[in-house]
């Protein structure tokens, strides 16, 4: 079905993923084409609520519906897989952060993707906050003049009930710790402000 609009397809149905309708609904050149989760009653669920069909496997959503962009939304560890696994689907990717757990994965991502045309976006969403904006505007301005070190700290607190909501959160294999899960945000602001690491 063809509208002129961008059309994504959800890969899962978590907390997130509330998150990212309400993102994709404020879009006017955006909609959301179907959602998808391995838990049927969470990708019914989201489908019955948003009027978009919904899916258990990410393989049938493509076969079956058009749309342009898979949003990945699914635990952390699972989201280089599933890009290796759906590339050969053809659709470009949206997904949370981080994109891989693993430096090997991201690689393997960026160049089977690289080599398929699929490009891939890596939420970052506080590259959009105000106080970071603005403190961007003031580098590229030349305000702080040539700036030669830069240093981030990680001041959130994630207490014990953010890690007891879900299984895979505090885990080596699914959420890798707190450089690919909190952290990673802070990375790539240090990155964006100072430039590529050399």
């Amino acid at each position: 079905m063809k509208t002129g609009k961008i059309r994504f397809a959800l890969v899962g149905c978590g907390a997130i993923t509330a998150k990212h309708l309400t993102a994709l609904k404020r879009i006017e050149a955006a909609e959301v084409a179907a959602v998808c989760d391995l838990n049927p009653e969470a990708a019914k669920s989201f489908g019955i609520a948003n009027g978009v069909p919904w899916y258990t496997s990410p393989h049938e959503m493509a076969e079956r519906e058009a749309f342009d962009i898979f949003s990945i939304l699914t635990p952390s560890g699972t989201h280089a897989s599933l890009m290796l696994e759906l590339a050969s689907c053809g659709r470009h990717f949206v997904v949370e952060k981080p994109m891989a757990l693993r430096i090997e994965e991201a690689d393997r991502v960026i160049h089977d993707c690289d080599e398929r045309g699929i490009k891939v976006f890596v939420v970052q969403q506080n590259r959009y906050n105000l106080p970071v904006r603005k403190l961007k505007e003031a580098v590229d301005a030349g305000r702080f003049g040539k700036m030669v070190l830069g240093t981030v700290r990680v001041r959130w607190c994630r207490e014990q009930a953010y890690y007891d909501a879900k299984s895979w959160r505090g885990t080596w294999a699914q959420d890798g710790g707190v450089f690919t899960n909190q952290a990673s945000h802070h990375i790539d602001m240090l990155a964006w402000m100072m430039g590529d690491v050399e």
